[in-house]
């Protein structure tokens, strides 16, 4: 549920990650949450105990209450195909992302919040389980799902009634059968009870005493009715019994009243689920819906507190850092102007790129239908060759452009200077320079806006801006005044500290300026009129990922005319009212 913060500062004290053999495992730990409408990973400390899992901004905020949560009992856990690192828990409408540092990490959040799942849902049927059944539990008072059903209530207090009476009934009986039993002897013992009271079970052998008249009775038996007791007794079992079958029948009843009414909100829920995925399907067609106005500040907007906090503050904390990047870069380079020149650790691979930039990039496409023409606007002309790399498009594209006015150290210059990259370039979210080589060649890390529904790219490469003295003679014979080149690949660096969640680019690109200059006549000296600039910009780029090849294809046929006239535009406003520099 938040701005890009690099890498994943998860803690590496073990008690930060507890994950205890107890009957309610907990866990707690640094995640990285997803902001749907910041479109971004940020670091949260979330915690999963007692069948909730709830995230705090940092671990310090923790005393100030968590910043969400959700109940486990319901949730579904998912892996995510593509990265081995997310999973995601969906509780109805609503679906939390969060990424673990590593996979094992991401394994021990699952084992626990599966079994804090486990442990809350089993406290749920603890809990509500003698609600199942009328039958389920000692007391049939207890039950509260037929409390308002009329008959059924009358029928239970019957049932109280016929306890009561019970309970005497077998009270009484009890003690007549004690009395009995307390005046049966043996047959050997018949010498000690004769008379013609007396009579002889042949089958036990005992000699049990007639109680036909109260006078012969033994003490603690007079006044008892054993025969009306008995006759009682039968007609209060059957009552019970009957009272119990009414019962029953009406509860049956009920059942089939509510599991219809259960089913009918099966089928309805059936229904809404149906709905809301196809109404979700046809939101994330359309782009625009990220932009909606609905999702923007105002009285009716669908933000909720918590998402409009989220999405200021990481605004402003991405602000920040692109300031602190621009500052450190521009020291760096301050320093690097103040060392002697001089060949640097990249030397023979950058000679050797720039190299094969002079020997075929100049070269214009020719009639062997290796280079497609597929985009022409005046005086550019773009050119491209279909190229599949393991099943990715990285098609390579030349750009053949002419401006007037301008020279092509003032295009280089502008194309490799870092202060003035965001003026121009508005596909950069943000940049570092980690290095400088020399006070022309650096190697910068930079992050690209995402465009939904694709990943976020990043890149990592050397920039070189240099003049060549002896260029190669062009097709048209035409010797220029001077030639500058800015020469861009990918190289790998230990300080890159990439963003969490991109998906890494790969660039060859190569900038290639020559000035051609009109001798003024009149013996005026040379203004911007007299200038004209050839352009070659060559492209390589391996966008990583997965994407459709006729939507990258379609991207470069619209986007790279479009940045070479933005950029073009953006040098002549820049130089119009400066000298000419060569």
């Amino acid at each position: 549920m938040t701005d890009f913060q690099p890498g994943y500062s998860c803690s590496e004290d073990e008690d930060d990650f507890v994950n205890d053999e107890s009957d309610n495992p907990s866990m707690k730990g640094v995640l990285s949450k997803w902001t749907n409408y910041i479109h971004g990973w940020q670091d949260r400390f979330v915690c999963c105990r007692d069948g909730t899992l709830c995230y705090y901004r940092t671990q310090d905020e923790t005393e100030f209450g968590c910043r969400g949560s959700i109940s486990l009992v319901k949730s579904s856990i998912s892996s995510n195909e593509f990265d081995p690192c997310r999973f995601d828990i969906t509780i109805n409408d609503s679906t939390w992302y969060l990424r673990a540092p590593t996979e094992t990490e991401k394994q021990q959040w699952i084992d626990v919040i599966e079994a804090n799942k486990l442990d809350a849902e089993s406290v749920g049927l603890r809990r509500h389980g003698s609600m199942l059944s009328l039958g389920s539990g000692p007391s049939i008072t207890s039950s509260s799902s037929f409390r308002k059903t009329f008959g059924l209530k009358e029928k239970l207090a019957e049932l109280e009634t016929f306890r009561d009476i019970l309970d005497r009934q077998v009270n009484v009986l009890q003690k007549y059968f004690d009395g009995c039993a307390s005046h049966v002897q043996p047959k050997d013992s018949r010498d000690h009870w004769t008379g013609e009271n007396e009579i002889v079970d042949e089958d036990s052998q005992l000699h049990i005493p007639h109680m036909g008249d109260n006078s012969d009775k033994p003490v603690g038996l007079s006044g008892i009715d054993f025969k009306g007791e008995a006759i009682t007794f039968k007609a209060t079992t059957n009552g019970v019994l009957t009272t119990l079958s009414y019962c029953i029948e009406l509860m049956n009843k009920r059942e089939e009243v509510w599991q219809r009414r259960f089913e009918k909100e099966q089928d309805k829920r059936k229904k809404i689920e149906e709905q809301y995925s196809v109404s979700l399907a046809a939101a994330k067609k359309n782009v625009a819906f990220l932009g909606s106005p609905d999702f923007e500040e105002g009285p009716q907007s669908g933000l909720t507190e918590e998402e409009f906090f989220d999405a200021v503050e990481a605004e402003l904390d991405r602000q920040e850092r692109v300031n602190k990047d621009i500052e450190h870069s521009r020291s760096l380079i301050r320093e690097a102007e103040k060392q002697p020149k001089g060949e640097h650790r990249l030397s023979a691979v950058l000679e050797k790129h720039i190299q094969n930039h002079l020997s075929d990039s100049l070269q214009l496409p020719g009639n062997d239908n290796t280079w497609e023409l597929f985009a022409e606007e005046g005086e550019m002309k773009v050119y491209r060759k279909e190229l599949v790399e393991d099943g990715l498009i990285c098609d390579p594209l030349k750009a053949i452009h002419s401006i007037k006015r301008v020279t092509a150290r003032e295009m280089c210059h502008y194309f490799w200077d870092t202060d003035v990259r965001l003026e121009w370039e508005g596909t950069i979210e943000s940049f570092r320079v980690l290095e400088v080589l020399d006070e022309r060649t650096i190697i910068i890390y930079q992050t690209h806006k995402r465009v939904w529904p694709s990943a976020q790219r990043d890149c990592l490469y050397l920039s070189s801006m240099l003049k060549i003295d002896n260029p190669p003679v062009t097709d048209g014979g035409r010797i220029p005044h001077d030639t500058w080149m800015v020469c861009n690949f990918s190289v790998d660096h230990n300080d890159a500290n990439p963003v969490s969640g991109c998906v890494r680019a790969t660039v060859e690109i190569c900038l290639i300026c020559q000035t051609f200059v009109t001798p003024p006549g009149d013996n005026r000296p040379i203004d911007r009129d007299c200038l004209h600039c050839e352009i070659v910009y060559v492209a390589n780029v391996n966008p990583g990922g997965w994407a459709p090849a006729s939507v990258l294809r379609a991207i470069y046929k619209r986007e790279y005319p479009k940045f070479l006239r933005r950029f073009t535009a953006y040098v002549q406003t820049k130089t119009n009212a400066k000298e000419i520099w060569f």
